[in-house]
Parts: structure tokens; C-alpha cells; sequence
């Protein structure tokens, strides 16, 4: 303001030699500006004496300079790491990845690794979503030599006389009936046998393994001998229809001694440890309670699947209670045709 005012004073007098009336028109000019720039300059310090606007919603988060008449937007301390927020774009660009063809899914398909391939997919969580959503073509649910493979009365194997090429007998496991595992499930099923007797709740027995095409022939035939046909479906596979084809089921028992039944399994200290704790090697309780309808078979607390650690343990605590809606399959209650 006072280069302004010094532009619009009058000139020393040596320079100004003219009449006093332009003498007095020059100051009533000069009084005129000055009146001018003071109404101005209340003006804008109103305008700075105004309390500021409130913020932007874009502009929320970010505080605004203290002053005396200025509120101060107190923001937040942020305590949280950034992954826990929501990123919507960065979901959409992985739906929208093809995850065979990823070169560490490729790569462990090719030597089969289960594991390693769940792994490739960002865990078994994605793994299962991908697949439930069709948007794995790499992963077949009907590959029986897979350990995410699923059998039931509207699956069948392909070849229904499917063998497995790698049996094994769990090391250290009592086998009642002789039967091996695939290498994968036996190596996993000896690992907790031996876990459950050091957490001294007593031994646990393989009653039943991998059964060849032919056996569950016999086996299913005897049910059906005892039972009848309706009655039998709910107890035992037909042939070419049985997860013990694969390699990868354990009818397991207690042991004191001797060893109980199929039937004493649920109430014995292994039943419970086993209930609570198969997940951990990669096993499940493939038919719970409830789930008839959609499983097609009777609760039975002793037969085990291998799906694999990773898998197990996604299984185990998203709560779930069979393969079919694990991988949102359709219920297979009966057979077809």
C-alpha cells in the first residue's frame, strides 16, 4: 500500500508551478485514490478475518495451517498397514490374470507338485476361488491323480478302473487290512499317527486304504447282500465311484491293544484328537454330520481324505463341511441313472 499512496501524492511544490485550483484538484484527486485503497484493503482484511471454508470431502484427510480464526482439522492417526485397506483395482486386475499361466503353476503342474501349484496361485484361498469360478483350465477336479481331485456319486473316475502308479505303506502305521496309500497321503497319515501317540492319546490304526476297482466291486457287493441296494448307496460306493480308488482316503481306528471298530473311532480319545486335528497333515473328515444330502453318504468319523496341507487348512477354517461346496460343485446325493 505505500508504493500506492506514494504514487498518488502530490509532487513537490519546484515542480508544480500552477494555479491553486489545480493545486486543489490534485489533492481532492489524491484524497479520492486514498479513500479508494482503504475501503479496499477493509475489504480483504474481512475476507482474512472470515472463518475458512470447510474442506473439500477430496481435501478431508489433510490438515489445515493453526491460526486464531481458522478452525484446525485434526486428522487421525492412521494405524494400520496399507494392505488392510480396501483395493478394489488390485482385485480386479488379479481376477483378471490367468493363473495357468503363470510360470510357477505351469512349472509345478509339470512335475506334480499339489502343493507347490496351490502355492503359485497366492495360496489356497485364491487357489479355490479360481477354480469354483471356472477360471482355472490347469486345475481338474476330475484328475484323480491330484490330491484336489473329487469323487462322488455324479463323479465317477475316467477310466472307472483308474489305479494309482504311486503306493505306499505309511511307515510306522498299523495296517489292518494290508492296504497302502498314494505316497503323498501315506507319508502325511504316518506323520500324524506318530504326532497322536506322542500327545499321548494312544494309537491309531489304517483299517482301510486304496482299494483297486475290483475289491470295491466285491465290497460294494456285500452291502448290498446285507442291506439292499438303497441301503448300501448310503454305506459304500459302487465301483469306480469310492475315494479309496485313489489312493487318497484312510479309514483309520483306535488301538488299546487291540483295535476297535470303524464305530468306536468318534468316541475314543483318537476320534476326538483326530476331529481336531487332521487338518494340520491335510486331511479332512469327508462325511460329517448333516450333510447327507449333499455328500450321499451316512457320517462316518473315520474316513479321512488327503486334499494336502494348504487346502486342509483353508477347508478347516472357512468351516466347511464337504468337497462339494468347498469348490462349488452341485450335491451328489444319488446316483445317476
Amino acid at each position: 500500500m505505500a508504493d500506492v499512496l506514494q504514487a498518488g501524492s502530490p509532487e513537490p511544490a519546484a515542480r508544480h508551478a500552477g494555479s491553486a485550483r489545480g493545486a486543489r484538484i490534485g489533492v481532492g484527486a489524491a484524497v479520492l485514490a486514498v479513500a479508494v485503497l482503504l475501503v479496499g484493503a477493509s475489504a480483504t482484511l474481512t475476507t482474512l478475518a472470515a472463518p475458512a471454508p470447510a474442506p473439500a470431502a477430496a481435501d478431508a484427510a489433510v490438515e489445515a495451517p493453526q491460526s486464531a480464526t481458522m478452525p484446525v482439522v485434526e486428522v487421525p492417526a492412521f494405524g494400520g498397514p496399507i494392505a488392510s485397506l480396501p483395493v478394489p483395482e488390485q482385485t480386479a486386475l488379479a481376477a483378471a490374470v490367468d493363473p495357468c499361466a503363470l510360470p510357477d503353476v505351469v512349472g509345478a503342474l509339470e512335475v506334480g507338485d499339489d502343493e507347490a501349484v496351490v502355492a503359485a496361485f497366492g495360496g489356497a484361498e485364491p487357489f479355490r476361488v479360481a477354480v469354483t469360478e471356472d477360471r482355472a483350465p490347469c486345475v481338474s477336479l476330475d484328475d484323480p491323480a491330484r490330491t484336489w481331485m473329487v469323487v462322488n456319486k455324479v463323479r465317477p473316475y475316467a477310466p472307472m478302473s483308474f489305479r494309482p502308479s504311486a503306493l505306499a505303506m505309511p511307515e510306522g502305521v498299523r495296517s489292518l487290512s494290508g492296504g497302502a496309500l498314494h505316497e503323498k497321503s501315506a507319508a502325511a497319515l504316518a506323520t500324524m499317527t506318530a504326532d497322536a501317540r506322542e500327545a499321548g492319546v494312544g494309537e491309531i490304526a489304517l483299517a482301510s486304504g486304496f482299494r483297486s476297482f475290483e475289491t470295491q466291486t466285491d465290497t460294494y457287493r456285500s452291502h448290498v447282500a446285507g442291506r439292499g441296494v438303497e441301503g448300501a448307496d448310503l454305506v459304500s460306493a459302487r465301483p469306480g465311484f469310492s475315494e479309496h480308488q485313489s489312493g487318497f482316503a484312510a479309514d483309520v481306528v483306535p488301538c488299546d491293544g487291540g483295535c476297535g471298530t470303524l464305530d468306536d473311532l468318534a468316541g475314543s480319545p483318537q476320534g476326538r484328537w483326530v476331529h481336531d486335528n487332521a487338518w494340520r497333515y491335510g486331511w479332512i473328515v469327508r462325511y460329517g454330520e448333516g450333510m447327507t444330502d449333499v455328500t450321499g453318504y451316512v457320517p462316518e468319523a473315520w474316513h479321512l481324505r488327503y486334499i494336502g496341507p494348504s487346502l486342509a487348512q483353508e477347508y478347516h477354517a472357512g468351516g466347511w463341511e464337504s468337497l462339494e461346496e468347498f469348490f462349488g460343485l452341485q450335491p451328489a446325493p444319488d446316483y445317476v441313472g
